[in-house]
């Protein structure tokens, strides 16, 4: 039986790697209550051993982010050391100024300089992991803001955030990255201090070559254009790193793809319009997700075939007739060669490219027909399950 998916495609996709993060197999839930279900890691290496098994049974997932101090470990050589055992790197550290009394009223744009020196110490440290465990990106996201007209010299927060960039980027080595995420709202409700791509964009402009944007596709506004921010950033060499999710209203974290497929399609017919799945691409590709309801690992392992199948069929967009039909003013025949493309089936073509890589053809099924579940139940039995927070 033939494919549909040429031999250049297979070859994009041959390469294509996503992220997994070490939360998402930990307990999480609501703003009212988190969940515990049987099987939840205990410590980070019960995470990467969770995580080592999304990328035994589809290929797609051969790294795992990590988020300190939720995965603070006495030994990063050895963590490191079992996770590559089990066959995956350790991957982004994420930085976490959110959970702390001192940070109530920012972090790295705190009024008081003994805030902020602590906040940009654990950034320091999270080098210091960085080293330890050979990851390239350190990813900050903060939550800092204010919540009513008046309470905060919003310009100053942005010169005291450029002031402590500046000193974490300056301890970055070698081919080290710094990505700055961005969300336009939550927990600061009047101002968030990195609320958009522009603020995040012109602060790491000011850094350097290696601090770029991260881009969480659940952190816009409604009806934004999510793929004209990705081009955007391709385009002026900014856009470092993505964080996969999906949403409804706000930054729900869902299974990417759930909410809108067709805009995960369409981001990723920008990505590979701007390069960003060419074999030298810097661009790195991570999920950020929590499961509530719904199985940790085959949340996972459904998200990066979600990724995967998209970027199949964003990979079949004609692009020649596309720029004829553009160049020629014919909206209707540009618009249909997007359409027939996102419509077109491939899920057959890649269930038969995984078995010839000796990879299950339902990653997914294959999990649930496996043991792992029943026997990390067994196995998992007292300690503190890992969590939102631990």
């Amino acid at each position: 039986m033939g494919t549909m998916l040429s031999p250049e495609i297979l070859a994009v996709l041959e390469r294509q790697a996503i992220e997994v993060p070490s939360w998402a197999y930990g307990n999480s839930g609501t703003r009212f209550k988190v969940y515990g279900t049987d099987g939840t890691p205990r410590d980070p290496f019960e995470k990467i051993a969770d995580a080592a098994e999304v990328n035994r049974l589809t290929g797609l997932a051969p790294s795992v982010a990590l988020h300190i101090p939720w995965d603070k470990v006495d030994d990063f050589g050895a963590l490191r050391t079992y996770a590559n055992d089990l066959g995956i790197e350790l991957g982004t550290i994420n930085s976490n100024t959110f959970q702390d009394d001192d940070y109530k009223f920012g972090a790295l744009t705190h009024e008081d300089p003994s805030v902020r020196r602590k906040a940009i110490d654990h950034h320091l440290e999270c080098v210091d992991v960085m080293d330890a465990t050979g990851s390239r990106d350190l990813k900050i996201w903060l939550a800092e803001g204010s919540n009513y007209p008046g309470q905060a010299d919003m310009r100053g927060r942005q010169d005291r955030l450029a002031e402590s960039l500046a000193q974490i980027y300056a301890r970055l080595s070698g081919d080290q990255r710094l990505m700055l995420e961005y969300k336009f709202f939550e927990p600061s409700f009047y101002h968030t201090d990195v609320p958009d791509w522009g603020t995040s964009y012109a602060q790491v402009a000011a850094l350097g070559d290696r601090a770029k944007v991260c881009l969480d596709t659940g952190h816009h506004a409604p009806g934004t254009n999510i793929e004209f921010i990705v081009m955007q950033l391709q385009r002026l060499g900014k856009l470092g790193s993505f964080d996969f999710n999906s949403r409804f209203y706000a930054d729900d974290d869902l299974i990417v793809g759930a909410a809108d497929p067709f805009q995960l399609f369409r981001i990723m017919f920008e990505v590979i319009r701007g390069g960003g799945l060419d074999a030298d691409t810097e661009i790195a590709f991570m999920l950020d997700q929590c499961h509530n309801v719904e199985n940790k690992i085959q949340g996972q392992i459904r998200s990066v075939l979600n990724v995967q199948e998209m970027t199949a069929r964003a990979l079949l967009v004609d692009h020649d007739a596309l720029v004829a039909a553009q160049r020629s003013g014919d909206v209707l025949a540009a618009n249909a060669v997007f359409m027939d493309a996102f419509y077109t089936d491939v899920r057959g073509d890649l269930a038969q490219w995984r078995e010839s890589r000796g990879l299950p053809a339902d990653p997914e099924a294959a999990f649930r027909a496996s043991d792992y579940q029943s026997r990390i139940e067994a196995e998992r039995v007292g300690g503190v399950q890992a969590g939102w927070g631990a």
